[in-house]
């Protein structure tokens, strides 16, 4: 089997699924990478006075500070965010489709923590991989508050699970190509020593709530990036492909921006 071959075919799916969608969780957390609140910090400066440090610079220096305590310790609390249910998932190949209110469709080429809840309660890692953390920054930019709106998306995962021990430095590029050319490109950087945070910094606070730790539910944790093309004034069209690849995972992870329908429903009185 040539698995380039079959990741080209189609015919590769994401690295974990659930067959009940809600009891699959995406949820993320921003601000954990050196350099990561610049993009963010021009995105917010207009809410805040000039002379004032925004939100968003605080927890990022936080985190600085204190995101990787000692072992044993628990660190700062990061940002945070939920994303969706198991619906909102895509795999390798697959379109990321935008909501027809969206303002933007942008990506985040970020690390993905992969998590199963086993039956006493306990979080197995079962590994970690390529992801477009897909977001609306244009509705994030408006007013720092609308964030939850901003990030409740679909997110793409890629065909490589990477098992074993979490990784110190990841050296990727992210690539946006409109009609078969390169619109945009950078290289990003992820990994422990590229970030604030510790991975087990991030997963104690996430997995600190009960609610996250109810067995059998599958958890997909975004690990953050500091790497966006919508911070060098890029606006992505539908039919944009996405494309997110790194060392040591051997496929790349690409989607095509698309557009849904829009639709209308009546809330009812039971």
């Amino acid at each position: 089997m040539h698995i380039a071959a079959e990741l080209a075919g189609g015919r590769l799916l994401a690295p974990i699924d659930h067959p009940d969608a809600a009891h699959l969780f995406m949820t993320g957390t921003g601000l954990t990478h050196l350099g990561s609140a610049e993009g963010r910090d021009k995105m917010h400066r207009e809410a805040a006075a000039a002379q004032t440090q925004t939100d968003s610079m605080r927890i990022f220096l936080e985190g600085v500070e204190g995101g990787k305590p000692a072992p044993g310790q628990l660190g700062c609390q990061p940002e945070w965010f939920y994303k969706g249910n198991g619906t909102g998932l895509v795999g390798p190949g697959e379109p990321l489709t935008s909501p027809s209110f969206a303002k933007d469709g942008g990506e985040e080429p970020e690390l993905a923590g992969i998590y199963l809840i086993g039956e006493d309660g306990t979080p197995f890692r079962l590994g970690v991989c390529l992801a477009n953390e897909f977001s609306d920054h244009v509705t994030e930019r408006h007013n720092y508050l609308w964030l939850a709106h901003s990030k409740l998306r679909q997110a793409a995962l890629g065909p490589e699970l990477l098992v074993g021990p979490l990784p110190a430095q990841i050296k990727g590029t992210s690539r946006i190509r409109r009609g078969g050319a390169v619109l945009w490109e950078k290289p990003f950087l992820s990994g422990e020593e590229n970030m604030s945070h510790s991975f087990a910094n991030l997963e104690a606070h996430h997995f600190k709530y009960d609610v996250f730790r109810q067995p059998g539910d599958i958890h997909v944790h975004f690990f953050g990036t500091a790497t966006l093309s919508f911070s060098e004034g890029i606006k992505t069209q539908v039919g944009d492909q996405f494309e997110i690849e790194a060392a040591p995972f051997t496929l790349p992870l690409c989607n095509r921006l698309a557009l849904a329908s829009a639709q209308t429903f009546i809330i009812k009185a039971l």
